[in-house]
């Protein structure tokens, strides 16, 4: 197993066990929580502060601090390489120590301007929870430093397994709520706390390898470090690039506090799900690449042929990811959240918003990997202008799809009024968004504008990469094979999945994944795909002995 392979391996079984950790805290918090006006408020809590993780985090890192600390290592020079560890590491704590500070301050305006349509109570409690988690994200924008040091190092499983403290924590405050009877305001207060204790556990766990394997890392700031201000010159579009991405997830949060009570949350949960591929398949391989190729000195042929390969493996996991929680995501959700204050027209709801997420995925993972290829090649500021432009339309969209449909609502006999809401532009009165015992469909808007912007941003990524390495075939070709498969398992696994609807949800799940997905690998396995291929060597050579 190569390198980058092995890597992409210990990365998916990190992120497989966090995002386990994930979902029974999900699952927890479900059930103590459950989807109203106050799991709105948390929802909204982790946004605001989440921008520091997201802007200054992983993303941002990996476009700029990740192939300058890999090359210097790949030249065999340590103590460079930990100067500019040292530098960024100084540079990342300043920021995002001002960061934390601006945010904790600054709670309700910044609460206001984000979440501009929440109703009253939970516009306060958002405004409380968002000064506590703003602590615990700051801890974790640090972690993702750690990350890209260990990354660089091909320590891969550390990082991506250490979030499970931060579950961990969460779980812990939860299920201290439940037990003491607590009423739901506290019991999202509790999770605030274990997002804060969390990020600062997550920190401790990756610190001590970190200074390890950067022989004489000392936080300090170097401006005259020309490899710092390499760093530093990837850095700015890097982070309007991020700074793209999150406009969109911040316009989502706007966009959403003017549907009906529970969109919110709704979104967070389907968001769970769906981002489990995307992390699982797509980021790990792109992890495991981006310091493989930025070893290889901008060479156009080698690069692309190492993101093609890549690009196939995404695509055939990506695919599968997409027709499972398409085809199968309603006994999926009712499996891992159902019970409790989550109901089945909850269970619904997120289940459709999953459908539109869904069809977006093989987009969101085939680009990550290409948007780390044109990091590789030294460019970032063209991924930031796409990100940019992807964000605008699946804003635009969104905002023209989901008032219409927050009209609509899931009622004894099913949707109801879906037929009356069209043409409708405009948010419903205050009065009847704040009542939370009626699920309505406007967050299934969100998720459509969504999966159609990522299709776009898909394509014209494929067009940046045309100059960087004209080698590289078009992304659509390492969707064809699987593709073929996916079509037909999707019939056969939406079959099982009315079949099986009066079933217990963990044996809806056990036939419908399984049956849908063996039908995916064997059928992607004759037409020649090689990851299918992978997957059932092992089974093969059990059967040959």
């Amino acid at each position: 197993m190569n390198t980058a392979r092995r890597g992409a391996t210990l990365i998916s079984i990190g992120i497989f066990l966090s995002r386990i950790a994930g979902l029974v805290r999900e699952m927890v918090a479900g059930r103590v929580i459950g989807i109203n006006g106050a799991a709105d408020a948390l929802a909204a809590a982790m946004r605001i502060p989440n921008l520091l993780q997201n802007l200054l985090g992983e993303g941002v890192l990996s476009a700029s601090f990740v192939p300058v600390y890999s090359e210097l290592l790949d030249a065999n020079d340590e103590r460079a390489a930990s100067r500019v560890a040292g530098a960024v590491g100084a540079m990342l704590m300043l920021i995002t120590g001002l960061s934390v500070l601006v945010i904790v301050l600054a709670a309700r305006p910044l609460t206001r301007l984000i979440a501009w349509g929440l109703t009253d109570t939970s516009f306060d409690l958002a405004v409380d929870l968002t000064r506590v988690t703003a602590v615990g994200i700051g801890f974790m924008v640090m972690s993702a430093w750690c990350l890209g040091i260990l990354n660089s190092h091909r320590n891969f499983f550390l990082p991506y397994v250490a979030p499970v403290v931060w579950n961990l924590a969460q779980i812990a405050a939860l299920l201290m709520a439940w037990q003491g009877g607590w009423n739901v305001a506290d019991a999202t207060r509790a999770m605030a706390v274990g997002v804060a204790v969390g990020g600062a556990l997550q920190l401790l766990v990756q610190y001590p390898t970190t200074k390890v394997l950067a022989r004489g890392l000392r936080l300090a700031f170097d401006t005259d470090n020309p490899h710092v201000r390499d760093v530093r010159r990837r850095f700015g579009p890097a982070v309007l690039g991020r700074g793209a991405v999150q406009i969109s997830a911040y316009v989502d949060l706007l966009l959403a506090s003017f549907l009906a009570a529970g969109a919110l949350s709704a979104l967070f949960k389907a968001q769970i799900l769906y981002t489990l591929p995307v992390s699982l398949f797509a980021m790990s391989v792109a992890a495991a690449e981006l310091p493989e190729l930025s070893r290889l000195n901008h060479d156009p042929a080698q690069v692309a042929h190492k993101t093609e390969d890549a690009l196939h493996r995404i695509a055939f996991w990506m695919l599968a990811s997409s027709l499972l929680l398409i085809a199968a995501g309603e006994p999926i959700v009712a499996l891992l959240f159902e019970g409790g204050a989550f109901t089945s027209a909850d269970t619904s709801l997120v289940w459709l918003i999953l459908i539109f997420y869904g069809l977006g995925l093989p987009a969101i993972g085939l680009s990550r990997m290409l948007q780390n290829a044109a990091y590789a090649m030294g460019d970032t500021a063209g991924p930031a202008r796409l990100a940019a432009l992807r964000v605008g339309l699946a804003a635009i969209l969104g905002a023209l799809f989901m008032f219409p449909l927050d009209r609509a609502f899931i009622g004894i006999d099913g949707i109801e009024q879906l037929g009356d809401a069209l043409g409708v532009a405009g948010p419903l009165e205050a009065t009847v968004r704040a009542n939370d015992s009626v699920v309505r469909l406007g967050a299934i808007g969100l998720a459509l504008g969504s999966a159609i912007g990522a299709w776009v941003e898909l394509f014209l990524l494929s067009r940046l990469l045309d100059r960087h390495l004209p080698s590289l075939r078009s992304p659509a070709a390492a969707l064809i094979a699987p593709g073929g498969a996916a079509a037909v398992a999707f019939v056969v696994t939406a079959a099982l999945k009315l079949a099986t609807g009066d079933l217990p949800a963990f044996l809806a799940v056990l036939v419908t994944v399984g049956v849908g997905g063996a039908t995916y690998v064997i059928i992607a396995f004759r037409a020649g795909v090689r990851e299918a291929d992978i997957v059932l060597r092992p089974i093969r050579r059990v059967m040959w002995r």
